[in-house]
């Protein structure tokens, strides 16, 4: 498993790190990391979110028991369901590698700015789409932006902020 870990760790950094000559006077290094891999788990998740809401729950109310819940709101949680785990992964070993911080700490600090994030989209969504009656997809793309930033600067200062020894 460690071998695998390894070789995928190592592979996404090689892929990334192709292309950052191209943004190397823009940014430094760690910075076109996350935005990279922020990126395409952000790409992922869009993806994901408009394939449940427009396929799987077809644009219709999701009923769970005694609980109904938007087609809209049922996509962007079983798509974070997905893109968590990942987002993860590749904060913690593709992002972050100097942090020295224990994974379980890393994991808790991780889950509380995440959360974070699902209030904003929750909130941010909900405004898009009910208050301003804008199409769920492009209300997706408009609070991914915003949700991205604020989870860039958590995630650097708190999250995994280095920790000198």
């Amino acid at each position: 498993m460690r071998n695998l870990h390894n070789h995928t760790r190592k592979s996404i950094l090689a892929f990334i790190d192709v292309f950052y000559p191209l943004f190397s006077k823009l940014m430094p290094l760690q910075t076109f990391r996350y935005a990279a891999c922020g990126g395409a788990n952000t790409l992922l998740d869009i993806f994901l979110y408009s394939v449940f809401y427009n396929y799987l729950f077809q644009k219709n109310v999701v009923h769970i028991g005694p609980f109904a819940v938007s087609a809209y709101i049922a996509a962007f949680l079983l798509s974070f369901v997905i893109t968590f785990p990942v987002g993860f992964y590749l904060s913690r070993y593709v992002v972050w590698q100097q942090t020295h911080t224990r994974k379980r700490v890393q994991l808790i600090k991780y889950f509380l700015v995440v959360a974070a994030c699902i209030v904003l989209n929750y909130v941010f969504l909900k405004t898009f789409i009910e208050r301003l009656g804008w199409y769920p997809t492009p209300a997706k793309v408009a609070t991914s932006i915003i949700v991205v930033a604020f989870s860039y600067y958590s995630q650097r200062n708190f999250s995994f902020k280095a920790v000198t020894k």
